[in-house]
């Protein structure tokens, strides 16, 4: 897994939470992977693929943890990736992993994966209400 800045890691947190401008500057300063992710996250099928096919199956995993696929959870952790795992936990509601990235040193994964639970909430929201339209991305 790439190791990024944190003000990186903030950013990315804030173009999940919509933020248009942040997400396609992640795409356009050699953080692509950042900002296809947020497409993967509101369910953009070319993102989710380019995500699988260009080295960031990690990335994937932490999006389909966090819609509760719990064989994703567990590739992340056999894979060493314990804070994407985490981070995936977090997205499907879990608070304990939620603490442990705050107490591991992983604040702004907490951040991220804070993000990535609103959205996957708001997604799952929206599906349900027969009188939204689709608003995201």
């Amino acid at each position: 897994m790439i190791q990024y800045p944190a003000k990186i890691l903030v950013a990315w947190a804030e173009a999940i939470r919509g933020n248009k401008k942040i997400r396609d500057w992640l795409i356009a300063n050699g953080y692509k992977e950042l900002g296809l992710f947020v497409f993967a996250v509101y369910h953009n099928e070319e993102a989710r693929t380019w995500l699988m096919k260009n080295g960031h199956p990690h990335l994937m995993a932490t999006i389909t943890g966090a819609e509760g696929d719990k064989n994703a959870i567990i590739w992340l952790q056999k894979n060493g990736l314990e804070p994407l795992a985490k981070m995936a936990l977090v997205g499907d509601g879990n608070n304990a992993a939620f603490e442990w990235l705050k107490q591991n040193g992983h604040p702004e994964l907490a951040l991220v994966a804070k993000r990535i639970e609103f959205v996957k909430d708001e997604i799952e929201q929206d599906n349900n209400d027969h009188h939204s339209i689709n608003k995201h991305t």
